[in-house]
Parts: C-alpha cells; structure tokens; sequence
C-alpha cells in the first residue's frame, strides 16, 4: 500500500514540475527555478547556519514526518498535507476537510522528537488544484529572484514556502533579516499573505 501512495506521489510531482517547467519557461529568462512542489530553497552546506548535521536531521524528520501523514487514512484520502522542516521547526501547509483532520496532521508531526517547535499552518478546505500549485510555484520563484537582487538577505538561509498565495519565510536570520525578506515579499504581486517562521539567528 505504501509502495502504492508512493508511486502516486511521485507520479503527481513529476507532472508538476514538468507543467511548472513549461510555466517558467514563459519568464522571459528567469534563472532561478523553484525547488519542491511549493517551495523555493537555495542553501550550500557550506554557507548554511545550519550544522551539515541538523540539515541532514531535518530531511530526515521532513520525511519521516511525511510518512505519518501518508499512513494516516483519513489524511492521505481526504487532505493535501505538506511538511517542512528546519532548524528542528516544523511547518505544516496544506489542505484539510476539517479542524479534527488538522490537529492530527500537527499531532503525528509532535510525534517526532526532533522537532523542537510547530508552525501549524494548514487550512481547512478542498485540496488546491494543480494550476494554483503551478501559480503558487511561479509566486515562490519571483519572491527568490526578488531576494537575489537585494543584499539584505542572505539568498542561502531563506527558504520560501506558497501555498495557495500565501507566502511562509523559514530560515535562521537576523531580525534585521527577517524583517527585510517580509518586505520584500509582500510587495510581489499575487502574495497574499506573509506569514514569519524564522528562527531568529544572534
């Protein structure tokens, strides 16, 4: 069964990524793709605040945490369920029928002893549709070219999450850091909403 989930989780991000491909080429030369369904993260191990350790525990517990919504029947059938981790923080976005399937979904991700601290984001609603994925990807791509262009945020320590316009900033930054990428988020057209998960870096 499990085999099963996984072929269609594959199938369905490879379909994504070739349509947000096709989107993105439509950029008239933009040079920075998103990574991952929603999301955008540039970090070089060697530059990351981030031990190379902890990064690895975080994409271990991302994938763990995954599993656990996967094995959930109620949640792999009726919501749309995606996990982030960094920095021991997890980001939980998505889709859910209702507030019961949402505090399950944050219950099997506490589960995980790694995470230290829980952002529980998800919505209640129907599951969005592949276009708002692509659209959501395009979001996650100019808010990173934007991030690129300005040299009061460190490009390799921010990742950036959309889902369904609305914009999660992760990463271990300054305030002054934070503050700058919020900026300079909510001022790209489409963003609907910025909402902070930093770990603030002294």
């Amino acid at each position: 069964m499990i085999s099963t989930i996984c072929n269609k989780q594959q199938a369905k991000r490879l379909l994504l990524a070739f349509g947000s491909v096709l989107l993105l080429g439509q950029l008239n030369g933009c040079a920075v793709v998103a990574v991952g369904a929603v999301s955008a993260t540039a970090v070089s191990v060697s530059v990351d605040r981030r031990t190379a350790g902890t990064q690895l525990d975080d994409m271990n517990a991302e994938s763990k945490a995954s599993k656990l919504i996967s094995e959930s029947d109620n949640l792999r059938e009726n919501a749309n369920i995606e996990v982030t981790v960094y920095n021991r923080v997890a980001l939980i976005t998505g889709q859910a029928p209702d507030q019961q399937a949402i505090a399950e979904a944050e219950s099997l991700v506490k589960s995980i002893r790694y995470i230290q601290k829980i952002h529980n984001q998800a919505r209640v609603g129907e599951p969005i549709a592949g276009s708002t994925v692509l659209y959501d990807r395009w979001l996650a791509t100019k808010i990173r070219t934007k991030i690129l262009a300005s040299d009061k945020v460190p490009t390799s320590q921010i990742s950036i999450i959309v889902e369904d316009s609305e914009v999660f900033l992760m990463g271990l930054v300054t305030n002054q850091e934070a503050t700058a990428a919020v900026e300079i988020a909510r001022h790209v057209d489409g963003v609907a909403r910025v909402i902070r998960a930093f770990e603030i870096y002294q």
